[in-house]
């Protein structure tokens, strides 16, 4: 077993029975970070000193009998999210100082006994879903260099791509766990709204917004959300049992007011997905879902977010011309339109949701209508460009940061060439178990986690 790629929930056994410690393990992704990252940037800053601190104190706290569930585990930290006496830098030179507490989920991670290596990398004010930074650069995807590993969690999915972290604690306002999951050949479970805290933000993104982590395998991130979440049932206990015979309806119609389509690649992936949940004894049936309004009122949350988060930063003039231009978008939506998306997040949902009173259980969706763009693909662009280029690559998952219920990536082979591919499975509102269960299940089946990226071996 190569320990570096084995995953947070293995890397918790072994630490359990004796056969590593945190130490080793810190260590040894220190020493990947030192080699992998310069060509990488998943990290904007790595915290070595207080890392290996951390994992001293966690190995004594085991030796005495602590055992708490991320006990010793090393994580990354998207660095959207405060960590006491770190600035929290949201991509860009526009930031104020330190923080001065961890937010609510870094409390967790910590009391649960989790080893912090870092912040990862962020697009400026998280918005796109690529990430360059014109302060901290491009973050590359290890299974191809050219390419971008999404965002805006793409530092954090880079980071586990590349065997740099366990696991790491990303966020999704329109996608932003999805889209890097997915770009890298992981698993991202967007939770219900309301499952992880956000505090100390309150609404961000208007209500868009949540957390939680990227990881190889399902069991990884149900231990992790076991240790942040609030209510709702065991998450690793759902990803431990069989999911039974499921009723899944496979969507693949685009958003109205998106003019785009999946193509070959993404659409095989969706097919092949079909065909083994069909093998495996699920009813898979055609059921396009009925999105109606709910491309623009979401579209209108994320861009007033924009505009409010990024004048609400210390140093706007500091922003790059192209975020300035997203948050102009942003300023043309007024409060009664914001409003008005709203008040009709309830129609939507009830709309788009309509399918699960059909008896169907989940259902599945392209990811992608594309593979991930090339890295400085929009450089240069506009916001008007960028927006509208971006909402063809990825049209499918802010869907369900509006209606608020889970969604998860999740990868389903690979191209030609080897480049990861994935979709999308939608559970219903508090469904989170049924997509644990049924991920569990193809992750046994496809076995995703024993492919790493050359790069990185």
């Amino acid at each position: 077993m190569d320990l570096a790629f084995a995953g947070l929930d293995q890397h918790a056994e072994l630490m359990q029975q004796g056969q590593t410690t945190s130490q080793e393990l810190t260590e040894l992704f220190l020493g990947r970070i030192d080699r992998h990252d310069p060509a990488l940037n998943a990290y904007r800053v790595v915290f070595a000193e207080r890392a290996r601190a951390e994992a001293a104190q966690a190995d004594a706290r085991r030796r005495s009998g602590d055992r708490r569930p991320l006990l010793g585990i090393p994580v990354a930290i998207k660095d959207d999210t405060d960590i006491a006496g770190e600035v929290t830098a949201l991509g860009t030179g526009a930031a104020g100082g330190p923080a001065g507490a961890d937010s609510e989920v870094v409390r967790r991670i910590r009391q649960a006994g989790a080893v912090i290596l870092g912040k990862t990398n962020v697009p400026e004010l998280t918005i796109t879903p690529f990430t360059e930074s014109p302060t901290w650069g491009l973050t590359r995807n290890p299974w191809d260099l050219q390419r971008t590993s999404g965002g805006s969690s793409g530092g954090s999915a880079t980071a586990v791509a590349a065997g740099l972290a366990s696991a790491a604690l990303g966020s999704d306002g329109a996608g932003s766990i999805r889209i890097p999951a997915a770009c890298c050949g992981l698993f991202g479970l967007k939770p219900q709204r309301g499952r992880v805290p956000a505090a100390p933000r309150v609404e961000p993104w208007h209500g868009l917004s949540v957390w939680g982590p990227i990881t190889r395998r399902v069991a990884d991130s149900a231990r992790f959300y076991d240790a942040i979440r609030d209510g709702g049932e065991s998450f690793a206990e759902a990803a431990a049992r069989e999911p039974g015979r499921l009723r899944i309806a496979v969507s693949r119609k685009v958003p109205p007011g998106v003019p785009a389509r999946p193509d070959a690649e993404q659409l095989g992936a969706v097919e092949g997905t079909a065909d083994l949940l069909r093998g495996l004894g699920h009813e898979v049936i055609e059921r396009e879902l009925d999105f109606g309004s709910v491309w623009p009122n979401m579209v209108a949350r994320y861009l007033r977010g924009i505009h409010d988060e990024g004048g609400a930063l210390p140093y706007p003039d500091r922003l790059a011309r192209r975020t300035r231009g997203y948050m102009r978008l942003g300023g043309l939506i007024p409060a009664a339109a914001l409003a008005r998306a709203r008040a009709q997040e309830a129609a939507d949902a009830a709309r788009i949701n309509r399918v699960f009173e059909e008896s169907v259980d989940v259902v599945l969706t392209p990811m992608f209508t594309r593979r991930p763009p090339k890295v400085l693909e929009y450089e240069g662009r506009s916001a008007f460009w960028t927006v509208n280029g971006t909402a063809r690559f990825v049209p499918y998952p802010g869907v369900f940061n509006h209606t608020g219920q889970p969604a998860a990536a999740v990868p389903s082979g690979f191209t030609g060439d080897g480049f990861p591919l994935a979709v999308q499975l939608v559970g219903p509102p508090e469904g989170e178990g049924v997509l644990l269960s049924l991920a569990a299940q193809l992750e046994r089946e496809r076995d995703w986690p024993a492919h790493r990226p050359a790069m990185a071996t």
